[in-house]
């Protein structure tokens, strides 16, 4: 759907510089853009990409005299960019349900619900106004899942598990898997009944091939507008508050309590049974192995704060030459108190 200038400026709270009338198509990137396409700016490093761009609009944030087309003149171009971006997104296609899909007598179905080929749906479900399950979807016992919501390709969500409204939910993502509890028997793994569910609160969204384990007690619970990339494992008992972030392969151990708008990066771990307070981040590949205060940052493995750890890190390299300056150090030294004894 094409709209002009002046719509998308209304989208995002911009004022216009240049011709309002001018329809755009659709959005690319300042190299990649032409003719009816809007483009944004956010960095000096694509100056030079700007000067050269053929887009008919921007999205920037301060008028700019290397651009000639219509300028939308917004406080934040990437937040802009994501909401422009959103109006040429394609919605998941609607198909209704399919015959070849697995539907539980039980389970009831909201309006324009659709059901792809080869979807399981099992008893008592519930299923809100405008889900759509994608293809080998199962949904277990008394699962409940609330509107608008899309579950991709191979996603499972086992049986007493909630989502919540407008969760988005990727390919071959699992919920509701058992937590990892065991006890020793002398030489042997006692399994620990995971007795729990999985709660996933509105406007979730969940990367593929990821797991949310069901609690051992109570729930596991993903509390609203928390973002998680792919391949990310939530153990049992786990809370994340609400617009936390968590990164690509990161890990989270059993009964960690995680607050509002953290950041955690990829490949990192969290020890169970540890806090993360509100606003805190964590790097990349970083080892927790102790709970972290209020908008405390750290890095490394195990993690330190991050200041330190840049400095630490920098001193790595030098180890080697160090190395041979003390030994060298060492024997003068050893040298001296020879000769001091003669």
């Amino acid at each position: 759907m094409p709209f002009s200038v002046r719509q998308i400026a209304e989208q995002t709270a911009g004022t216009i510089v240049g011709d309002d009338r001018v329809i755009i198509t659709g959005i690319a990137s300042l190299e990649d853009a032409g003719p009816g396409q809007i483009a944004f700016f956010a960095d000096p490093r694509y100056k030079e990409a700007l000067k050269k761009s053929k887009a008919s609009a921007i999205l920037i944030a301060e008028q700019s005299a290397d651009f000639q087309g219509s300028q939308v003149i917004v406080r934040n171009p990437a937040l802009a960019y994501a909401r422009v971006a959103s109006l040429f997104a394609p919605a998941p296609r609607a198909v209704g349900v399919s015959e070849r899909a697995f539907i539980s007598e039980s389970a009831v179905l909201g309006a324009h619900v659709s059901v792809y080929p080869f979807a399981y749906v099992g008893q008592e479900a519930v299923l809100g106004d405008h889900v759509i399950l994608f293809p080998g979807v199962f949904i277990g016992d008394r699962v409940k899942i609330g509107n608008n919501t899309v579950l991709y390709p191979n996603v499972t969500v086992l049986n007493d598990c909630v989502i919540g409204n407008e969760v988005i939910i990727h390919a071959g993502t699992v919920i509701g898997s058992d937590g990892f509890g065991f006890v020793r028997d002398g030489s042997v793994n006692v399994k620990i009944p995971q007795l729990g569910i999985v709660q996933v609160d509105d406007h979730v969204e969940i990367g593929a091939n990821s797991c949310v384990d069901r609690a051992a007690l109570g729930k596991t619970w993903i509390r609203r507008g928390v973002k998680t990339d792919n391949m990310v494992q939530i153990a049992h008992n786990v809370v994340i508050g609400e617009n936390t972030v968590i990164v690509a392969q990161a890990a989270v151990g059993g009964s960690v309590s995680i607050g509002n708008q953290v950041v955690i990066g990829g490949q990192a771990a969290v020890r169970d049974h540890l806090r993360v307070e509100d606003g805190a981040m964590i790097g990349s590949q970083s080892g927790v192995a102790k709970s972290l205060g209020r908008g405390e940052i750290v890095s490394g493995s195990p993690a330190i704060p991050h200041r330190l750890w840049l400095k630490t890190s920098a001193l790595i390299p030098q180890l080697p030459d160090l190395v041979a300056r003390l030994r060298r150090l060492e024997k003068r030294l050893e040298d001296l108190e020879k000769r001091g004894t003669e």
